[in-house]
């Protein structure tokens, strides 16, 4: 029969033996895949990584895009990343927190990403997260859109959708709405 208070009492001893440390806090199986996926991030010299709460909290993260071609050429755009400890079995949820005129991403932050919903799956990475983002700064989807608006104005009117996108980034009005200066 095993005595389970003898257990508990050597894993004590054993954590008061370490000199004085507190014992290591075993990481979620979530946690370990996320710390794999960032260690093997490709980012483009137009992206980057943060950790606004530090680097030892790996499923709260930001990912800054600046890209560099297209409508959104110039602009700086910040999307947070929070990732449950089920992850990969669960799609991280990503919001943006610069407010964009654009038709996959509405005036909350939502994004429109289908990997991020009906098509994730556990062999995606972060990495794909991060360069499915990245295409709809280079070729936005009309077909697809949380901003309505922003989607018939591209769909019927590009070179109007152009305008608009840059008057959004300057910090101007669009539909009423006031976009705060990204570039």
């Amino acid at each position: 029969m095993i005595k389970l208070f003898s257990v508990k009492q050597k894993q004590k001893e054993a954590a008061e033996s370490a000199n004085g440390r507190a014992p290591v806090k075993k990481q979620s199986p979530g946690e370990l895949r996320v710390q794999k996926d960032i260690s093997e991030l490709n980012l483009a010299k137009t992206t980057s990584i943060s950790f606004p709460n530090g680097k030892d909290n790996l499923l709260n993260f930001e990912i800054t895009i600046r890209p560099d071609e297209g409508y959104y050429q110039g602009g700086t755009f910040v999307f947070t990343f929070q990732i449950s400890q089920v992850y990969p079995h669960e799609a991280p949820k990503v919001k943006c927190k610069t407010k964009v005129y654009h038709p996959n991403i509405d005036l909350e932050g939502n994004v429109c990403l289908n990997i991020l919903r009906e098509d994730w799956n556990p062999v995606l990475s972060v990495n794909s997260i991060i360069y499915g983002l990245q295409y709809l700064f280079l070729d936005p989807n009309p077909d697809d859109p949380l901003n309505h608006e922003a989607a018939e104005v591209l769909r019927e009117n590009p070179r109007q959708f152009e305008n608009n996108v840059r008057r959004s980034m300057a910090g101007g009005y669009v539909g009423g709405n006031h976009f705060p200066r990204c570039i």
